[in-house]
């Protein structure tokens, strides 16, 4: 079919040489005037092959993600991926950025390439035991509860050794931090306030069991720095099991990233660059981080999209250590009870009903009535006498 085409070709161009109208040829071919004059100037270029025909493939495709780039994504990954590090499309974009490539391609177009090359395997999460109920904290609005940590100590050059306060709201993702030299119960409040005028005061704020948190071994009943600030901006802290920081999985996850796409890629040599670099990388992931608990939307797009009123400090400036003793409000631990039947808080120990054995308990401390009530899946099943000091 193609040699008979050739020669309709060859034909048409050769009559019109000879002075045969370009009607009576196309006529008598079934052709077009278009068609007859394509090959004329085909002819004209003296090209050998010119009565062949050629692709109609563009010579350019502007929205094909060229080859070079592709390999790019796929080596981020692998790489990303075999240091056991976050390997999702924006955190290989953020890489990419990184390495100055260039053009830089949509989150959309790396987890196309990552599909279509079958790079999208996950590793499997932390295994936890079924059967004993854990009384999870609830997350499906901002400021629902919040969790927090510390991070540090880390180093900056020179050497500086600095703490991060890293904040993460449980519903939207959203991030506060705050870097400082110490943990003091000034850097608390100067931490937990100031994410506080920019991400709102939660209702409940889950941590750890570190002393910087509650406070001291030796006054267990003295209630810290942060459960005082809590408490006088109606905030009930939540106090995690010991051992177990797997219950503060999002801020931890969280931790993990700021240290590697923060820490391991900005190089700051004073606090003046440590606060405004972590200030710049807040505002980075609270602004393009997407996340699919979020259904792909940012922790800024989420927050929008919730409507919810946010509640904000009064004052401008923190207030100062140490504050007075709160007269009213709850604070409450988190415990697994072993087979001994001891339940600890931070260091004093107290005998518990049987039932519990084996089982995760909310050790709640009412302010007002100086009482600790214990809860067995939100049934009370002991009380005692708590005189706080």
């Amino acid at each position: 079919m193609e040699d008979e085409n050739k020669q309709h070709r060859i034909l048409a161009v050769q009559r019109f040489e000879s002075g045969e109208s370009p009607e009576a040829i196309c006529i008598s071919l079934g052709k077009s005037k278009a068609w007859l004059y394509k090959w004329v100037g085909r002819h004209l270029e003296n090209d050998t092959a010119w009565n062949e025909a050629r692709s109609r493939r563009p010579i350019s495709t502007p929205t094909h993600t060229p080859s070079e780039i592709i390999e790019i994504i796929k080596m981020v990954r692998l790489n990303l991926y075999n240091q056991d590090l976050f390997c999702g499309a924006q955190a290989i974009l953020w890489e990419m950025e990184d390495l100055g490539a260039k053009p830089l391609p949509s989150i959309r177009t790396i987890n196309r390439v990552l599909s279509k090359n079958e790079l999208t395997h996950r590793r499997t999460g932390k295994y936890e035991a079924k059967g004993t109920l854990y009384p999870a904290l609830p997350s499906m609005f901002p400021n629902q509860t919040h969790q927090a940590d510390f991070v540090g100590p880390c180093y900056l050059k020179g050497p500086v050794r600095f703490y991060s306060l890293n904040i993460v709201d449980t519903a939207t993702v959203r991030c506060g931090l705050h870097p400082s030299l110490s943990k003091s119960g000034q850097t608390i409040f100067d931490g937990f306030w100031g994410a506080w005028k920019r991400m709102g005061i939660p209702d409940r704020i889950q941590v750890d069991n570190a002393m910087s948190f509650f406070g001291s071994p030796t006054h267990p009943r003295g209630m810290g720095p942060l459960i005082r600030l809590c408490l006088h901006n109606d905030v009930e802290p939540w106090f995690v099991p010991m051992a177990e920081p797997w219950r503060n999985g999002m801020v931890e996850n969280f931790n993990n990233r700021y240290e590697q796409r923060f820490l391991g890629k900005v190089t700051m040599a004073s606090l003046e660059e440590l606060q405004s670099g972590s200030l710049a990388f807040e505002q980075r992931h609270n602004s393009r981080y997407r996340y699919s608990k979020l259904k792909g939307h940012t922790p800024l797009k989420a927050l929008a999209a919730s409507n919810a009123k946010l509640r904000f400090p009064a004052e401008e400036e923190p207030p100062k250590h140490r504050l007075t003793k709160p007269e009213t409000g709850k604070y409450h631990v988190v415990r697994l009870i072993r087979s001994d039947l001891k339940l600890n808080v931070f260091g004093e120990c107290f005998s518990v009903p049987p039932e519990t054995a084996l089982e995760y308990v909310v050790a709640t401390i009412d302010v007002k009535e100086q009482k600790m009530k214990l809860f067995l899946d939100k049934k009370q099943v002991e009380e005692f006498d708590y005189k706080l000091r």
